[in-house]
């Protein structure tokens, strides 16, 4: 670690930790969780298995994690940033050596030996926390040079272009937005964002030739549904209609017809939400997102809250990621961007993803905790 990073923080002890900790979050967190069992539930037809049972163990032990990682000192986590990346980015490229083959010949996961597991689900906090730990050691005017961004700009590009090769679309979008973002929080100038939106667009083409055939497939039916309506347009046809068939107060609990009637597809994951607002309709849609723009909230509240630069650009950024968890969930559902395979946070099955989200609201909580330490940085921090 550089010598001129300096710590300076109150007494605290594991006891002042626990009383510390948000237990109105922790509740609104164990809320999702348990809608998330539910909604499993009643996508196998009102059994525990296969998926709710898994869901909710994996879920109960992420709860003893995130409380774990909440008290650990800030300090630590800022010390394990570029480790942790490190790590992550080294499972990446694992995975293209010897990675598990799933959909589509999608290879994105690697067996451990213990466990399986997604590295591209833990990048999306290793990446937040890098970037954190960089942007920490740097003055608003350093952050606009472009120099000063190159290194950044790096570690974004480098764990997206491993998991573009797995192909995982909608995970390489997500890294790029939060990598955006973070480089905005750390004061990169708006115009470096207009011009990389330009060569974006400009590559465009390039970008569409080296696309799958599938993925070409899901953006040319989210253009027009209707020009493959039981072959790739048929997840967001049979989503629609899932949408509205709930009307304002839904069919009831385990009284979805298009998911029990098997027509809704991926119900247990990217279309989860579909069967949740035919259900209970758009109201139940509606409190769903209000409890995640609360958790999302929360977040910022805490970063703006911290004393240290870092633990403000983790929790802001760990925000951001969640809520572009949602946003995309949301909006690839709803027909309104193409489907990408973005899993809807602690409501979709999946074991990695969960525990990446889990791991990010512990952090979170940890920035809460230990929000008046103070950690030095090369120049003074002036408070």
């Amino acid at each position: 670690m550089p010598s001129y990073i300096t710590f300076d923080q109150p007494e605290l002890k594991l006891g002042g930790k626990v009383r510390a900790l948000p237990w109105s979050f922790i509740l609104m967190v164990i809320a999702l969780g348990v809608i998330g069992g539910a909604a499993l539930y009643s996508a196998a037809n009102g059994s525990l298995t296969p998926w709710a049972k898994p869901h909710l163990i994996r879920f109960g032990m992420s709860v003893v994690i995130m409380v774990a990682f909440a008290l650990v000192d800030i300090t630590v986590w800022f010390r394990l940033a570029y480790p942790a990346y490190a790590i992550t980015l080294a499972l990446l490229a694992g995975v293209e050596v010897a990675g598990k083959v799933g959909a589509f010949g999608a290879q994105r996961w690697i067996n451990l030996g213990f466990v399986q597991i997604q590295p591209s689900e833990l990048m999306k906090i290793a990446l937040v926390m890098a970037l954190a730990r960089y942007f920490h050691g740097q003055l608003a005017e350093d952050s606009q040079r472009l120099r000063t961004l190159i290194a950044p700009a790096l570690m974004i590009l480098a764990p997206t272009a491993f998991v573009l090769l797995q192909p995982n679309l909608g995970t390489a979008i997500m890294l790029s937005m939060v990598g955006a973002a973070m480089l905005f929080i750390g004061g990169a100038r708006i115009w470096l964002f207009i011009a990389v939106g330009a060569a974006g667009a400009a590559a465009a083409p390039v970008a569409w030739r080296s696309m799958h055939g599938y993925q070409k497939r899901r953006v040319l039916t989210f253009l027009d549904p209707s020009i493959d309506p039981l072959g790739a347009g048929y997840h967001i046809s049979q989503s629609r209609i899932a949408l509205g068939s709930g009307g304002l107060y839904g069919k009831g609990f385990l009284n979805g017809t298009q998911s029990h009637l098997n027509f809704l597809p991926e119900k247990q994951t990217d279309f989860i939400f579909p069967l949740l607002a035919e259900e209970w309709g758009m109201w139940g849609g509606v409190a769903l997102l209000t409890l995640f723009t609360f958790v999302s909230f929360y977040g910022v509240v805490v970063g703006l809250r911290s004393r240290n630069q870092f633990g403000r650009m983790l929790a802001i950024g760990l925000s951001v990621n969640l809520f572009l968890y949602v946003f995309i969930n949301m909006a690839m559902v709803m027909g309104l961007i193409p489907v990408v395979g973005v899993p809807l946070p602690l409501i979709s099955y999946g074991g990695t993803s969960m525990l990446a989200v889990m791991i990010g609201f512990g952090l979170l909580m940890s920035v809460l905790v230990h929000r008046d330490t103070k950690i030095g940085r090369r120049y003074p921090l002036g408070d």
